[in-house]
């Protein structure tokens, strides 16, 4: 650099300047950057020894790049000063613009801090402009101001120490310390731009990365997956369309990949079942349903579905986890039929046939209590006859049903039949069916109980009850008959059971004695039996023995 009493500066001093600041700007680190800044000092501005001290995120100042002596480089690089410190030193000596000079008068003070220093050894000025070894000049770096003020934040300071003519900088050189620092400020943010953004793109890659390995480990266990799988539209018009399945839900159901896409799972459900697939839809969760093959048939599968939420728009997709339970429910079910039915005539048995009695009676004494305390308030009857109460509230005689809605089930009365349509329960006990077990064995006597049972399913209607009581008894529910209809039933099915029947290869016959009782509410379920019964037994006290008998 040339001297400060010269009238001009060489061409040559201002392009290696210019050329000093085009190398900040096009290093290819912020390493490289800070260490370009600190060599641009020595370089071009003329000055020994040059430091670099650069802001940490926690506000202290570290050492970042020194140029002009290699072992105050390999001292103090690295080494960081704490920013209370530097803040004291920015606070004191002169300002010169935005520099700060510390003459070795007032720095003897900052000798014993914490701020990484290197000392250097000289005679003492003999004028008065002249660099005392002592002295210390700062330039403070700031990130440029985009509202137009003078500097932002620091982001470092540039230390120089020793020019080369041994002087204190002049005007000019002031001028461009000063702006070289502030072009370094540049450099050094769009260094740490450029570091930042490339942080960022590294870690996006690594997230893309990251995010295909788990769209494709997702796609794999997605498609290769040994249950069925699906993934379902949540919201909107499309709601509940399937988007994608996968090979073992579409072997499972019969229809192709194609084809599944044109459904959603409520077009697919068995029609009982709509309801508990729209509430595990709605909530997730697991579920037991059966789905549609496209050969007609159903399957039974266990559904588990969980709601995939998308952070700004909520649930967007449901996915479904199919499993085939069928061969499990089918046994499930088997087990159940065997405890409801009885094992040798597949008909149902005594507790199937109570639960389905008891299901159609309601049991008066269960409200008498809140019955009763009406009676007493309102100073009326509580209830009617077929078990209605009566609402005095309003003054008048309003029936309201005490039973949430139960049809009571009334029955004919009187020998003659009135009209009345009730609930016939027909007791049948077979006769003669001892002698043949007697005389043929009981796997005859099993044959003839089969038959029975088969004709008398036969006899019946759809929704009426055919029940094996127990032994050689039998019993039938048969709702909405009167009187007549049910005498003409018992008829019918005593034509049926006369018949002869093949048993261990022989013919033989039994005859059947039927009593007829009605089920009304109020009754229990053995109440209604116990009264069929006694009627049977009245009516095959009634018949010649002779015609009891059968062989």
């Amino acid at each position: 650099m040339e001297t400060e009493s010269e009238p001009y500066v060489r061409l040559a001093s201002l392009r290696q300047l210019h050329e000093v600041m085009a190398d900040m700007n096009t290093a290819r680190s912020l390493a490289d950057t800070l260490q370009t800044v600190a060599n641009g000092v020595t370089q071009a501005l003329g000055y020994e020894l040059a430091c670099v001290n650069l802001v940490r995120p926690d506000g202290d100042l570290v050492v970042a790049a020194f140029s002009g002596n290699q072992a105050a480089e390999s001292l103090i690089t690295g080494r960081v000063g704490s920013r209370e410190s530097w803040e004291r030193r920015l606070s004191m000596g002169e300002t010169w613009g935005d520099l700060v000079f510390i003459p070795h008068t007032e720095g003897w003070i900052l000798d014993d801090d914490d701020v990484p220093q290197w000392y250097t050894d000289g005679p003492a000025p003999r004028f008065e402009d002249e660099w005392h070894p002592s002295d210390r000049l700062f330039a403070p770096m700031y990130t440029p101001n985009v509202k137009g003020g003078q500097c932002g934040e620091l982001i470092g300071v540039l230390s120089v120490d020793r020019p080369r003519n041994g002087r204190r900088p002049g005007a000019w050189g002031r001028e461009a310390l000063q702006m070289y620092a502030f072009q370094a400020a540049i450099a050094i943010s769009n260094a740490r731009l450029r570091a930042n953004m490339q942080r960022a793109l590294v870690r996006l890659e690594r997230e893309q990365q990251a995010l295909r390995a788990s769209e494709e480990s997702f796609r794999q266990a997605f498609e290769y997956a040994p249950s069925g799988m699906a993934i379902a539209e949540m919201g909107g018009d499309q709601h509940g369309r399937i988007l994608r399945t996968n090979d073992a839900l579409c072997r499972l159901l019969g229809r192709p990949a194609s084809a599944m896409r044109r459904y959603a799972f409520s077009d697919l459900v068995h029609p009982e079942d709509i309801g508990t697939l729209l509430r595990t839809s709605a909530e997730g969760g697991r579920a037991e349903l059966r789905l549609g093959r496209r050969d007609g048939t159903y399957v039974w599968v266990s559904l588990r579905n969980s709601v995939v939420a998308d952070a700004a728009d909520g649930p967007r997709f449901l996915l479904t986890h199919v499993e085939d339970i069928e061969d499990r429910k089918r046994r499930e079910l088997q087990l159940a039929h065997r405890a409801s039915h009885d094992s040798l005539t597949g008909l149902p048995n005594s507790a199937e046939l109570r639960s389905r009695l008891s299901s159609r009676l309601c049991q008066r004494s269960a409200h008498a209590g809140a019955l009763e305390t009406m009676d007493a308030a309102f100073g009326h009857p509580a209830f009617d006859a077929n078990g209605h109460g009566f609402d005095f509230r309003s003054g008048g005689a309003e029936a309201y049903d005490t039973f949430d809605h139960h049809v009571h089930t009334a029955a004919p009365e009187g020998e003659r039949d009135d009209g009345t349509k009730g609930l016939a329960v027909l007791f049948c006990d077979l006769d003669g069916f001892k002698s043949i077990n007697d005389r043929f064995g009981h796997n005859a006597g099993d044959a003839v109980l089969i038959e029975v049972a088969r004709r008398l399913s036969q006899c019946v209607r759809d929704g009426d009850t055919v029940a094996r009581l127990g032994g050689d008894e039998f019993v039938i529910l048969a709702d909405g008959l009167g009187k007549a209809d049910a005498a003409d039933l018992a008829v019918r099915l005593r034509n049926e059971i006369i018949q002869p029947i093949r048993a261990e290869g022989r013919a033989v016959r039994v005859g059947a004695s039927f009593g007829i009782g009605w089920a009304h509410c109020g009754m229990t379920a053995d109440e209604v039996l116990k009264s069929a019964d006694e009627r049977m037994y009245v009516e095959k006290r009634s018949r010649p023995k002779q015609h009891r008998r059968a062989g």
